[in-house]
């Protein structure tokens, strides 16, 4: 966490306030958070640069400046990019790594509450090589059954781990491949391979249909996402497995079963419908 919909939630938030903004003080105070770049050389090259926009890259949040720099953030488990208009509550503010002040009064915190995400800067080239081992994107129209059948076939990994490998789609983590494979009935430690034509054609549409439900819900909120606003996502209600191990599954009533076996992050599965 966050996976694609909660920082596809962010990104928008962030582009729909403060698109236009410039920055007129940076602040870091945990350093540890930042990449290839030091707190003085982050502050001189933002300060004055105004925010033209606000987007995500898999799981990345990147702000595009007028300086021709992007500020890419990686949230990881526990970080959160919050809008502070001066409500933001203490607590928030205890965990800021990096403040953003805006030309409106308002600050941007990056906060991170066990530093496990980064803040870089850097131009459009860097990043361009920096995100160029990045698969397609789900929700891009080039992502079509036929280009992920070629994914699967070439790999005789579990096909959760083929989902979940950043060089192959992007943004799909465990609580969304999870949910997708729970939806077109497929077991997450078979073979990718062996996935057949109609199989394939049915996990792209769950893929699409559980991550754009999870974006109209804000994302889905364990511990400590937030979206800008400081808000929890409201898509955790829905989840049909992930979370649920031990509970009724919801299409034949027998028990979810949880596991660690497939790739040593926690898997939920119904075993009768998905077996």
């Amino acid at each position: 966490m966050p996976e694609l919909p909660e920082t596809e939630t962010i990104s928008r938030d962030l582009d729909r306030e403060i698109a236009g903004r410039t920055i007129v003080r940076a602040h870091v105070t945990r350093p540890d958070v930042l990449r290839e770049i030091g707190p003085r050389a982050l502050a001189k090259r933002v300060i004055g640069a105004r925010i033209t926009r606000a987007w995500r890259r898999a799981k990345l949040v990147v702000l595009d400046l007028s300086s021709a720099d992007r500020l890419v953030v990686q949230p990881r488990f526990t970080g959160a990019l919050l809008i502070d208009d001066g409500a933001l509550p203490e607590q928030e503010r205890k965990y800021s790594t990096v403040e953003l002040v805006l030309d409106d009064g308002r600050s941007l915190h990056y906060r991170d509450i066990r530093r496990l995400g980064t803040v870089m800067l850097m131009d459009v080239g860097r990043f361009d090589r920096y995100t160029s081992a990045l698969g397609v994107e789900p929700l891009d129209r080039a992502f079509t059954a036929d280009h992920l059948s070629v994914l699967l076939r070439a790999s005789r990994q579990a096909v959760k781990k083929v989902l979940m490998d950043q060089r192959a789609v992007v943004g799909i983590g465990n609580i969304y491949a999870n949910e997708a494979l729970w939806r077109s009935r497929i077991d997450p430690s078979r073979a990718a391979k062996t996935l057949t034509t109609e199989e394939v054609d049915g996990l792209r549409t769950s893929i699409v249909d559980v991550l754009t439900e999870s974006i109209a819900h804000r994302g889905t909120s364990f511990r400590d996402y937030r979206d800008a606003s400081g808000q929890r996502g409201g898509f955790v209600e829905r989840l049909a497995v992930y979370g649920r191990a031990g509970e009724p599954c919801q299409r034949c009533g027998r028990r979810l079963i949880g596991t660690h076996a497939i790739d040593g992050r926690m898997t939920v599965l119904c075993a009768h419908c998905q077996g």
